[in-house]
């Protein structure tokens, strides 16, 4: 059974940055590809930005794309989300996601189905 903890969430001004984390045990990390997603109140989950197996490819939604990195340690089983110049609007819950197969295909990467496993979310407010 995959296991995946979400950390790094808090409150920040408009314009400031968080990193948030996602720990995984429960199988061999490296050859997944991981998620993040978001929900804010009242709205569907949406994809944030993917990671391949080995970090070499990524996919960005595009209102985050220039403001947030994703990457990832597969030494530490962990998955990394840095946030820049966050806006009241990427407030949500951020959750991450361990895709169910080991393949990496950009259309899939941003539906919710691909992913098998997640973690239990962590708050991100920014005021502005």
């Amino acid at each position: 059974q995959v296991q995946l903890v979400e950390s790094g969430g808090g409150l920040v001004q408009a314009g400031g940055s968080l990193r948030l984390s996602c720990a995984a045990s429960g199988r061999t990390f490296s050859n997944y590809p991981m998620g993040w997603f978001r929900q804010a109140p009242g709205k569907e989950r949406e994809f944030v930005v993917a990671i391949s197996g080995s970090g070499g490819n990524t996919y960005y939604v595009n209102s985050v794309r220039g403001r947030f990195t994703i990457s990832r340690d597969n030494a530490k089983n962990t998955v990394y989300l840095q946030m820049n110049s966050l806006k009241p609007e990427d407030t949500a819950v951020y959750y991450c996601a361990a895709d169910r197969t080991a393949r990496w295909n950009y259309e899939r990467q941003r539906q919710r189905s691909e992913y098998e496993y997640w973690g239990q979310g962590t708050q991100v407010t920014v005021s502005s």
